[in-house]
C-alpha cells in the first residue's frame, strides 16, 4: 500500500458496556472509512425472540462512526422492535458501539492514581480540586481519587447557592466553622474532621460519554455504593444525587464539567454527626424537605458509624480497597508544585470574600 492510500483492510474494534445493576454487553465491530462494516454484539443479558439479536447486530452495519449516541440508540431500539430485553436495553448497546469506536472509555482503560494531600483546611481543599481538575484536562497527570482529609470545621455550599439562605455566619463563628464555596453545584454540606468522608474523582469526560448526567453520577458513584454494601450498609442511590438507605440520606455528590474534557465528582457522606450543630449553622427550611417525607432534616441522615460500627478509618480502607479490587489504583503523594498552586488558588479565589459571597 503506497503512503496515504486509504486502507482497504477493516480495522477490528471491542467495546463492553455493563449496565448498572444489570447486564453486560460487548460490541466487537469492524470498520472501514469511517463506516460499520460488521457487527457482532454479544453479552450476558436475555433476549427474546433470539433472532432479535441479529436484527440489532445487522442494523448497525453501515452506520458512521460519528453518529451520535441518541441517533445509534435509536436505530437499535428501532430494529429490536417488540422483542424483549431484559437486562439491557438499546442504549446500552449504544453505549457499549461507543467505546468499541474509542469515543467512550470503560474504567479499566484508565489507571487511577490515589492521590494523598494530607489534611488540608476549607479553602485549600477546594483549591485541590480544581488544581487537580486543570492537570488532569492538561495532560500533567492520570486519573485520580482523592480522599479528604479536614483540617477544621467547615460548611461548604454549592456554586449558585445564594450564602444568605443558606448560612447563619454568626452560628459558623461560634462553631469555629469555615465557609467556604465550591466550584461544583448541588446543596451546603457541614463538615468537621472524623466526622465526615469526602473524595473526589478525577475523571476524562469520555469515561461518562452518552451517559446523561443524572446517569453519569450513579455510574461514577456505583462503586463506592458496592463498598458500602460489602461494610452491611443498605445503600443505594436515589437521582439525582444522594446515596441513601432505609434509614435516611448518607451523603450527597455534585459534579463539575471542564472545557477540558474532565469531570470532577466529589461526594461527602456522613460518618459521623452532631445534628444539632448543623441545624444550628445551616437554614435548611420546610421547602427543603418538603418532598421528602419529613419535618426535621437532621432526621434525613443517617452517618455510616451508626450502621457499621467501624472506625472512620476502617470505612475509608475498605472503599479505597473495593476501588482498588475494581479498577486498580496506585498511591501516590501529591507534589510541592500542586500544593503551592493550590494555596495561591486558595488565598485568591477560595479565600476571597467577593468569591464567597459571589450569590449574596
Amino acid at each position: 500500500m503506497q503512503p496515504n492510500q486509504p486502507s482497504t483492510r477493516p480495522e477490528r474494534r471491542h467495546g463492553e458496556y455493563k449496565v448498572t445493576e444489570g447486564k453486560l454487553v460487548v460490541a466487537d465491530l469492524e470498520v472501514l472509512d469511517g463506516r460499520i462494516t460488521a457487527v457482532v454484539l454479544s453479552g450476558d443479558f436475555f433476549l427474546e425472540p433470539d433472532e432479535a439479536l441479529g436484527w440489532m447486530s445487522r442494523a448497525l452495519v453501515g452506520l458512521p462512526t460519528d453518529l451520535p449516541v441518541a441517533e445509534l440508540t435509536a436505530v437499535v431500539d428501532r430494529a429490536a422492535g417488540a422483542a424483549v430485553l431484559v437486562g439491557f436495553d438499546a442504549r446500552a448497546v449504544a453505549l457499549a458501539v461507543l467505546r468499541a469506536l474509542g469515543r467512550s472509555t470503560g474504567w479499566s482503560d484508565h489507571r487511577f492514581e490515589l492521590v494523598e494531600t494530607g489534611p488540608q483546611h476549607p479553602a485549600m481543599q477546594m483549591a485541590l480540586d480544581e488544581v487537580i481538575a486543570r492537570q488532569l484536562g492538561e495532560g500533567l497527570r492520570a486519573p485520580a481519587l482523592r480522599v479528604w482529609q479536614w483540617a477544621s470545621n467547615a460548611v461548604i455550599i454549592g456554586s449558585f447557592q445564594s450564602l444568605s439562605n443558606e448560612v447563619d455566619l454568626t452560628a459558623a463563628a461560634r462553631h469555629d466553622t469555615t465557609v467556604v464555596r465550591r466550584m461544583s453545584g448541588g446543596g451546603a454540606m457541614f463538615v468537621e474532621p472524623g466526622n465526615t468522608i469526602t473524595y473526589s474523582l478525577y475523571v476524562p469526560a469520555t469515561l461518562v460519554e452518552g451517559l446523561s448526567f443524572a446517569e453519569s453520577y450513579a455510574f461514577l458513584d456505583a462503586w463506592v455504593v458496592r463498598a458500602l454494601r460489602g461494610l452491611g450498609v443498605d445503600a443505594r442511590y436515589v437521582p439525582l444525587n444522594d446515596i441513601t438507605s432505609p434509614a435516611g440520606k448518607i451523603g450527597g455528590a455534585a459534579q463539575k464539567r471542564l472545557a477540558s474534557g474532565v469531570v470532577l465528582h466529589h461526594v461527602t457522606m456522613s460518618y459521623d454527626m452532631d445534628a444539632a450543630k448543623m441545624l444550628d449553622i445551616l437554614r435548611i427550611g420546610r421547602e427543603k424537605v418538603s418532598d421528602k417525607g419529613v419535618v426535621s432534616a437532621g432526621k434525613r441522615v443517617d452517618p455510616i458509624r451508626s450502621q457499621t460500627g467501624l472506625s472512620r478509618e476502617a470505612v475509608v480502607e475498605a472503599m479505597t480497597s473495593h476501588f482498588r479490587d475494581s479498577y486498580g489504583l496506585h498511591p501516590v503523594d501529591v507534589d510541592q508544585g500542586t500544593l503551592e498552586e493550590a494555596g495561591e488558588l486558595a488565598g485568591s479565589k477560595y479565600s476571597d470574600p467577593a468569591w464567597l459571597a459571589r450569590v449574596p
